[in-house]
């Protein structure tokens, strides 16, 4: 198993990855985003336009840098399962249950992230180590 330590590392880009691109594309899409948020009829769109921002580029930093995971897979995954809920609930359009199922799955992942942590290639591994090999200052 020692020769697979590197599967979580490609776990963390493929899910963190995506959430970075988005956060990135709604800074450049700020009217359209709102827009969206308003038609879905969420309230104070600027608002939730500024926490999605924060939520998608934050956390996917955070899963690409393998720093706090389990904190920040847990916020995408409720991000996750929120966004399906809200934004793509319209089974009868196939696009739409296809995003669904996209945000159920990458909840999923995220979800396995939380219980299994960063693996070894991540910054919370760098940490753990060195407080486990940080010495213990003496009572004298």
């Amino acid at each position: 198993m020692e020769r697979y330590k590197f599967l979580p590392l490609l776990g963390r880009i493929l899910l963190g990855a995506p959430f970075l691109m988005g956060g990135l594309g709604k800074l450049g899409a700020y009217a359209a985003t709102v827009g969206y948020i308003t038609a879905v009829g969420l309230p104070v769109p600027p608002l939730a336009y500024v926490v999605s921002v924060i939520v998608e580029v934050g956390g996917g930093l955070l899963l690409l840098s393998g720093y706090r995971v389990r904190p920040a897979a847990l916020v995408l995954a409720i991000f996750s399962l929120a966004t399906a809920v809200f934004f793509h609930r319209n089974f009868a359009d196939q696009n739409q249950m296809i995003h669904f199922l996209k945000n159920v799955m990458m909840a999923g992942g995220l979800l396995q992230i939380i219980y299994f942590g960063a693996g070894a290639f991540s910054l919370d591994s760098l940490r753990k180590s060195a407080s486990v090999r940080a010495p213990v200052p003496s009572a004298s």
